[in-house]
């Protein structure tokens, strides 16, 4: 497969296993990658992971702020295939309808369910025992082109967004590998994706990192996981944010009220529940870094803390 021509276009460190998949075994003429973001307090310019990545194996890189507007560069180079992994924009028709083996993309989901841009994080909050990867044909919908490969992944209960990540990243680069020869071949499968099936998983937004203990314990630690390491679920005491990073539940029978701090001591916080007790093991309290339960109480007048409810 060295002679086939790539174009690739994507952004964030899950597609970075996917390019350097391509890059050892085919020819990866172009990277499209979206632009520089100032990063942290000193906001500093900092290049996207994909394009350290091509500038580091010598690849020309393109840029575009809207790709939409800007995309005549892709158009002139000469390509068999555009692959995209994680991109971050909408692509215009123009470009999927200029390579002569199509547009591909590895999607970190079984679609039909969970199209979008979030399907790892969405996936977990909403306890679904597996997940996988789909290679798929682009198209102007958002991912709503026909499957031609997909691999399932069994979740673990040790799985959170972190572990997924990295295990889906890799998943997706070797299935994309295995793929392409019968797509260089015109042999490959064209599924079509059934719309009755469609969920959708969008970008996180602040209002879903919010916990509600007014919920099964299951569903809380799923809240928990499908939301670890970033950005976090969180809860508030006396009005002041706190991040969750590891908790546990069990189950138990009683009449405290959900949300309630009902078992305080030197090593131990925990919040009722519908169905039990959610005990915090890690946090992150606003402004600080991060720290197992028992240094977090440290700083806590216990007695206080007993029975008071969490903030909404």
């Amino acid at each position: 497969m060295k002679d086939l021509k790539v174009i690739f276009m994507g952004t964030p460190d899950f597609a970075v296993p996917v390019l350097q998949k391509l890059i050892e075994n085919t020819s990866v003429v172009l990277v499209v990658t979206q632009p520089d973001k100032c990063v942290g307090r000193k906001q500093v310019l900092t290049p996207t992971p994909i394009k350290e990545v091509a500038l580091e194996n010598n690849i020309p890189v393109f840029q575009p702020i809207k790709i939409k507007a800007e995309y005549e560069k892709i158009l002139n180079t000469k390509a068999d295939i555009i692959i995209t992994c994680a991109y971050g924009q909408i692509i215009p028709k123009e470009i999927l309808d200029y390579p002569s083996l199509g547009c591909i993309n590895v999607h970190a989901s079984l679609l039909p369910k969970y199209r979008g841009g979030a399907p790892i994080h969405w996936c977990l909050l909403n306890g679904e025992e597996k997940t996988g990867i789909t290679i798929m044909y682009m198209a102007e919908k958002m991912d709503n082109g026909d499957i031609i490969s997909q691999r399932e992944y069994k979740i673990l209960d040790t799985d959170n967004v972190g572990t997924l990540h990295e295990k889906l990243s890799g998943m997706g680069a070797d299935l994309l590998i295995e793929t392409l020869p019968s797509i260089i071949n015109k042999m490959n499968k064209r599924i079509k994706q059934e719309e009755e099936k469609v969920t959708y998983a969008y970008n996180i937004k602040r209002k879903d990192e919010r916990l509600t203990f007014n919920a099964p314990g299951k569903t809380i630690i799923n809240h928990v996981r499908g939301l670890n390491p970033w950005p976090l679920a969180n809860f508030l005491l006396d009005e002041v944010e706190c991040k969750v990073i590891e908790a546990k539940f069990v189950p138990k029978n009683g009449k405290q009220e959900p949300g309630t701090f009902v078992e305080v001591t030197k090593n131990t916080l925990g919040i009722a529940c519908q169905d039990g007790i959610i005990y915090l093991e890690k946090v992150k309290p606003f402004g600080k870094k991060e720290m197992f339960i028992k240094d977090y109480l440290n700083g806590l007048n216990k007695k206080e803390l007993k029975n008071k409810k969490v903030g909404e």
